[in-house]
């Protein structure tokens, strides 16, 4: 397959201490045909943040969100208007990537429009809590998708030419799972990589975990359920209408029963309290 080109979006606020460990787990892997589009939400410059840490590469380009604390959406919105590369990747300012990654997903997202892979679950100092979807590469219809990938979707890399959509603003959580299934409407598929290429950090207050998380997951599932019986994500394939609706109403269900323990070292994480309810479905 061929080395194509990617955009890797990279949304940061508050950053400062983490953002260098990002660029870096970009410069350092196995593939250079990429440009790291930084868009700053705090007004902080990045630049110079990188610069201090010894890190200066003209692959790197530095936008503005325009917008101090919008979010990740406005922000990765941003970066996908600038970018100049048909293949796309996000990569939050506390996470990192594999070094294989692009060299894996690139070609891969270049020849069937859309790649996930599996991740590792960690804590912001290095320790493994756990993976997500693990096993063989295969492909993944959209009915089957979050059955597999049932933790974050900011690990895809895609093919704008196939799908360039834009994250909603107005969801208060789930915007990556918004975002699959508007690339859904035109490319039936995913090619899904079962190998962790992608350090997902697990921080003590996110927007995935922390104080009210259940609460904006419950109504954010709700939004997103009662937009996939109104027609708003016009899959490919239709199969894959019911299949995303019956994982949101199993995680529903899963959201009634969660009571994370405050302080648990490890954390206790959703991850584990869904899995056992998809695998019974």
């Amino acid at each position: 397959m061929s080395s194509p080109c990617v955009s890797i979006v990279m949304p940061a606020y508050r950053a400062e201490k983490t953002i260098a460990r990002a660029v870096s787990s970009v410069l350092s892997g196995t593939y250079s045909h990429f440009e790291v589009i930084v868009v700053a939400d705090d007004g902080v410059d990045y630049e110079v943040v990188l610069g201090r840490a010894g890190i200066a590469d003209p692959r790197i380009r530095h936008f503005e969100s325009g917008l101090s604390g919008g979010g990740s959406p406005p922000a990765r919105n941003v970066g996908l208007d600038n970018a100049r590369y048909d293949i796309a990747a996000i990569l939050d300012a506390d996470d990192a990537f594999m070094p294989e990654k692009l060299s894996v997903m690139a070609p891969l997202a270049a020849k069937h429009g859309l790649a996930s892979c599996a991740l590792d679950i960690t804590l912001p100092n290095g320790t493994h809590l756990r993976h997500v979807a693990t096993g063989p590469d295969r492909i993944l219809s959209p009915a089957a998708y979050k059955f597999t990938n049932f933790s974050m979707d900011s690990m895809l890399v895609h093919d704008r030419r196939r799908a360039d959509p834009r994250y909603d603003p107005a969801l208060p959580c789930m915007t990556d799972l918004d975002f699959l299934m508007k690339i859904f409407a035109t490319v039936p598929a995913c090619f899904h990589v079962g190998t962790p290429l992608h350090d997902y950090v697990k921080l003590p207050v996110s927007v995935s975990n922390g104080p009210g998380v259940t609460e904006k997951m419950v109504a954010t599932k709700t939004l997103l359920r009662q937009r996939l019986a109104a027609g708003h994500y016009p899959l490919a394939d239709p199969a894959g209408v019911e299949g995303m609706d019956r994982f949101l109403a199993l995680s529903l269900e899963a959201e009634k029963t969660f009571a994370p323990r405050p302080g648990t070292n490890p954390p206790d994480l959703f991850e584990d309290h869904i899995e056992p309810r998809l695998a019974a479905r």
